[in-house]
């Protein structure tokens, strides 16, 4: 499996439980490592066959901006779905930290690993017209 990831990137944003988080950005820092069965940017050297991690970036810095949930582990999954499906990534490991959120404490946060689901069997539609009764190709 090939990983394309990004470390440390640092924004602001509204999120937390308690009415001192509701209404002013606070620091997050996000890891995330995403991976493909076989990048095929590794033969034909194209960004397009690969996860552009500065699509992903800027991806990220836009929920950021405006993503309206209150737990770390809620905006963990939400850019674990991004990066499944509208990158392409087989799997994921996000981590989401609030640092210094107490000041006895470097960082609290959430890390989740995702799969992307597996595609169905090829046969699994006609399979599926069969048992409803109809056959592909033939007309009634």
């Amino acid at each position: 499996m090939d990983l394309i990831f990004i470390e440390g990137l640092t924004g602001q944003t509204v999120i937390g439980i308690h009415d001192s988080e509701l209404h002013r950005p606070q620091p997050v820092v996000i890891d995330l490592h995403a991976g493909l069965a076989r990048s095929r940017a590794c033969d034909t050297d194209r960004i397009g066959d690969t996860i552009d991690y500065g699509a992903v970036h800027e991806r990220l810095r836009t929920l950021l901006a405006g993503h309206g949930v209150q737990l770390l582990e809620a905006l963990a999954e939400t850019i674990a779905g991004i990066l499944i499906d509208e990158f392409g990534a087989r799997w994921v490991r996000v981590k989401v930290v609030k640092p210094r959120k107490f000041d006895d404490v470097a960082a609290v946060g959430v890390q989740i690993e995702r799969f992307a689901p597996e595609p169905a069997p090829r046969g699994a539609a006609v399979l599926h017209l069969l048992g409803s009764g109809m056959v592909p190709g033939e007309r009634r």
